[in-house]
């Protein structure tokens, strides 16, 4: 009997031994599953990057001038940055044109500029007052030529392009057009639609002298001038293509393909366009580090500020 109780003794005690043991393997992994559990209920989340922004008052916004073709991006920066919508702003927005906005750059009478790219004049002037300039691009823009609508001509090569201004291709028969004569109309010395022309296409040397009735004083006219038909001659042209199709679109005229590539927002932006720019925004490089207007050319060059310019219609520079 004693040994008998002895074995049911021990038994009893295994059994309770058991038990606390299967009780402790409970509670740890209760514990572990309320661990797990409370890490689901709350994941990592990845901060997200805040978009780079400015806020500025009118008393501090810088003096901006600029071309005829930027005005829009003017205006639509200047909304932004001032918490206004654009009519509001746009009362506060002065371009004087691209040559007269160089000069008053380097005259101090603005901080910044939204331009083409400076003339070999301007660039002189600089020189003159021993000023370095900064040209940063800020959107992208592609050259563009253009012709009646009723002209069958549908693309040229950049070297015919180059060899109608030059005064060896007079006649559109020599290009796939109908027999009449090409009066290949110019912009002004210093515009910005001329210096773009000297710069991209044909050299100052080679670019030959037109009468004047062939010199268009403003952007806007030289499209309008295009699109007058003629039976005896047909007329080409040029500018930057917002200009032509934002702020001076004309149903009568066309723009010509380059090289078989015709100009569009998805050529420029992706910059298959054969004849490619930009409108600069230029400063004096004096200009203080810390300056409001260094802080706008920031700003645009930002997420946040090529978003704006887009929205206003221009390419962006699509950066990665």
């Amino acid at each position: 009997m004693k040994r008998v109780k002895e074995l049911i003794e021990k038994f009893i005690n295994s059994k309770i031994a058991i038990s606390i043991l299967l009780a402790l393997c409970l509670l740890i992994a209760t514990a572990s599953l309320q661990g797990c559990a409370g890490q689901e209920s709350k994941p990592d989340v990845e901060p997200v990057p805040e978009k780079q922004t400015l806020t500025l008052v009118l008393d501090e916004y810088p003096k901006i001038d600029g071309s005829t073709a930027t005005i829009p991006l003017s205006e639509a920066v200047a909304g932004k940055v001032l918490s206004m919508d654009v009519e509001e702003a746009r009362q506060y927005i002065v371009h004087n044109t691209t040559h007269n906005a160089y000069v008053n750059l380097l005259d101090e009478k603005a901080d910044v500029i939204f331009v083409t790219s400076p003339s070999e004049e301007e660039l002189a002037l600089a020189e003159e007052k021993n000023i370095k300039m900064e040209v940063i691009p800020i959107v992208n823009e592609g050259f563009v030529f253009f012709i009646n609508e009723k002209n069958p001509v549908k693309s040229l090569t950049l070297q015919q392009v180059r060899d109608i201004y030059a005064g060896k291709i007079t006649n559109w028969k020599e290009i796939g057009g109908q027999d009449k004569q090409i009066v290949a109309y110019q912009r002004p010395e210093n515009s910005g639609s001329q210096t773009g022309m000297l710069d991209l296409v044909i050299s100052k040397d080679e670019i030959m002298d037109p009468p004047l009735e062939q010199v268009i004083a403003e952007m806007g006219q030289i499209i309008d001038a295009v699109a007058v038909y003629s039976n005896e001659q047909d007329a080409i042209g040029y500018s930057y293509y917002y200009f032509a199709t934002d702020m001076w679109k004309n149903e009568k005229v066309r723009l010509l393909a380059i090289d078989g590539i015709e100009p569009s927002q998805e050529t420029i932006g992706n910059r298959t366009y054969p004849i490619m720019t930009a409108y600069y925004a230029v400063l004096r490089s004096d200009e203080p580090a810390d300056s409001n207007a260094r802080k706008l050319v920031e700003w645009i060059l930002s997420e946040q500020g090529q978003k704006t310019v887009e929205e206003a219609g221009y390419v962006g520079l699509q950066m990665d």
